[in-house]
């Protein structure tokens, strides 16, 4: 009856009847070489690493989930982080003991989406990897605007000193992020961790714009 009045619909595409296509899996997948090294605006002075552009399926199934309440679609994000991070500790280019740091999410918008999505992400995808521990230690202070719709320069002035660090975090760290689009916010989280000791190896984003 849940079908009848809310069409079960591919969260990426569209198509009736599936909450994730074969088509849009197989678009997301992580391939064996990736994650790829982006190079943002700003420089966060860590790699930045991404699973893939913010298009097509990957964009739609981003926007449904933190926008339009798809919290099933969480799973197939985690999946494909957990393939990134498997890869990248393959390559010996992560260790562990490793903490998977969530970036930060604006208090309104996590309670406006029931909650954090990055977080949730992230939180799937370490289950199953040894050695990894999420803890989303990284807050933005009250009254930082939305950067959707903000140039390269207004994001920076908007996120500079604004994200704060909750908990103290140790050792080797890893900050996820859902889309790296100038990377101010990518900067300005590794500066916070770095300030409170955190040894940051690097920037892994769900997509890049």
């Amino acid at each position: 009856m849940l079908d009848l009045v809310l069409p079960l619909q591919c969260g990426g595409c569209g198509a009736a009847g599936t909450r994730w296509c074969p088509i849009c899996a197989r678009e997301l997948a992580v391939r064996p070489d990736e994650p790829h090294v982006v190079t943002p605006r700003v420089d966060p002075g860590v790699p930045v690493l991404s699973l893939g552009r913010y298009a097509g399926s990957r964009r739609r199934a981003i926007v449904a989930l933190k926008e339009h309440g798809r919290a099933d679609l969480a799973a197939p994000l985690a999946e494909a982080l957990t393939t990134a991070l498997s890869n990248l500790l393959t390559w010996n280019v992560l260790d562990t003991p490793l903490t998977v740091v969530p970036a930060p999410t604006r208090r309104s918008a996590a309670r406006r989406r029931g909650g954090d999505p990055i977080t949730r992400i992230a939180d799937k995808a370490a289950t199953g990897l040894p050695g990894l521990t999420v803890r989303p230690a990284l807050h933005l202070k009250a009254f930082t605007r939305d950067s959707v719709g903000l140039s390269s320069a207004d994001r920076q002035r908007n996120i500079a000193g604004r994200i704060r660090v909750s908990t103290p975090v140790g050792g080797a760290v890893i900050v996820v992020d859902d889309v790296v689009t100038t990377g101010a916010t990518a900067a300005e989280s590794v500066r916070a961790l770095q300030t409170r000791g955190a040894d940051v190896l690097a920037v892994l984003a769900l997509a890049h714009a």
